[in-house]
């Protein structure tokens, strides 16, 4: 099999296994036995069990980052490209929910190394909003689209954990109500 398809393979099923058993229960055996590999070929890989769940959190990251561009591909106005983009990350919540109720929980209490990569999530988010904002509306100052930009983020974060306790709120919905209340606030600042 070639390394990046084994390593996506590995990747898998750790994120499974971290989001069955949280990270401290989960056993390098078993991620290995499930994969069909040796313990040391994980390590070989990864590092450490520690490595593999950073692994999983930037594997996310990225792909995260990629289905938002994605989504926002071709948007005509501001408001259609953060309606696609808040939606894709709904609908990315929802698909990864519980790695992602994993990573909100346990990892970033108990594996100080998956802040600093958490935290990148957040940031290259915000990035994105901050440069879509730019993009629209040159007019708007730098450190007011950032804000706007960390307030999406957090809106949006915050809305996918009620959505944990909410499970018949689906992505456009989430999506929905973020732009009911955040979009209201900035409309008038931009001219996309």
């Amino acid at each position: 099999m070639p390394k990046a398809q084994r390593k996506a393979q590995m990747l898998d099923v750790a994120e499974r296994v971290f989001a069955e058993r949280g990270y401290l229960a989960a056993s390098m055996d078993e991620i290995a036995e499930l994969v069909g590999v040796s313990k040391p070929m994980l390590y070989e890989y990864f590092g450490s069990k520690e490595g593999l769940l950073i692994g999983c959190v930037h594997r996310a990251r990225t792909e995260l980052l990629e289905r938002t561009r994605q989504a926002i591909a071709g948007a005509s106005s501001a408001e259609e490209m953060l309606r696609q983009g808040l939606t894709a990350f709904f609908e990315f919540i929802a698909e990864h929910n519980r790695s992602w109720s994993l990573l909100r929980q346990e990892a970033a209490v108990t594996v100080p190394s998956a802040v600093a990569e958490i935290e990148g999530i957040r940031r290259q988010q915000t990035d994105l909003i901050t440069a879509v904002i730019a993009g629209f509306d040159s007019g708007v100052d730098a450190i007011e689209a950032e804000a706007f930009a960390e307030i999406v983020v957090g809106s949006a974060e915050r809305l996918a954990l009620w959505c944990e306790r909410r499970p018949e709120v689906g992505p456009e919905s989430a999506a929905h109500y973020v732009m009911d209340v955040v979009w209201r606030g900035v409309a008038d600042r931009l001219s996309g």
